[in-house]
């Protein structure tokens, strides 16, 4: 799925718009992730009112005010706009973390063909080794949310990193190496406290 971006250049939404051209940045951003490519135009109305509902699923997996655990996902608009002017004030409306292709880069009629993209807004899910996961997700983003990020994971067998989460580690019962010897020492202490109350 990396070998899609090698050797382009792909831009961040943030405001400086940090272009990453290089295979070290390609693959850091993109390996080992669930790519969604979303296919829209500014000037398609269904457009206009799936894009709340898409920067509201991504939020979810991966601002860290909604998630603690960032989601192996990357977001790629591919614009199907006339113009220059019409992209960008699409971008201004997606999220910053979403990732996109100069509007001057040929390479976004490559993949509308390559997908076989007809109707918009369309959001191609890949796994990670560049299969296609689901054509149009655009209907199970709108009815599950980011509840169907699970299925895509586990249909994907995608592996997380960050196994272990807070509210686990928060519940183990942590021991240190002179716990025993805490514990033997408590314990023995309980033990003069009951001889003490018989003899009363």
């Amino acid at each position: 799925m990396v070998d899609l971006f090698l050797n382009r250049v792909l831009v961040e939404n943030n405001w400086d718009q940090d272009e990453m051209n290089t295979e070290r940045e390609i693959v850091g951003i993109l390996e080992n992730r669930i790519l969604m490519l979303f296919f829209a135009s500014t000037k398609c109305d269904k457009c206009q009112e799936f894009l709340p509902v898409l920067n509201d699923f991504f939020k979810r997996l991966k601002d860290p005010a909604y998630i603690e655990y960032p989601k192996l996902l990357a977001l790629i608009y591919i614009s199907l706009d006339q113009s220059e002017e019409q992209q960008e004030r699409f971008l201004k409306e997606l999220h910053k973390k979403v990732l996109f292709l100069a509007f001057e880069d040929p390479y976004r009629k490559e993949l509308q063909a390559m997908f076989k993209v007809k109707d918009i807004p369309t959001v191609v899910v890949l796994r990670p080794d560049g299969s296609v996961l689901t054509p149009n997700a655009v209907q199970d983003i709108c009815r599950f949310g980011s509840d169907c990020f699970r299925d895509w994971q586990e249909s994907a067998e995608l592996v997380e990193r960050s196994f272990m989460l807070n509210e686990e580690f928060d519940n183990l019962n942590l021991r240190s190496a002179t716990d025993p010897v805490r514990r033997l020492k408590y314990k023995s202490e309980d033990d003069k406290r009951k001889k003490r109350w018989w003899k009363l």
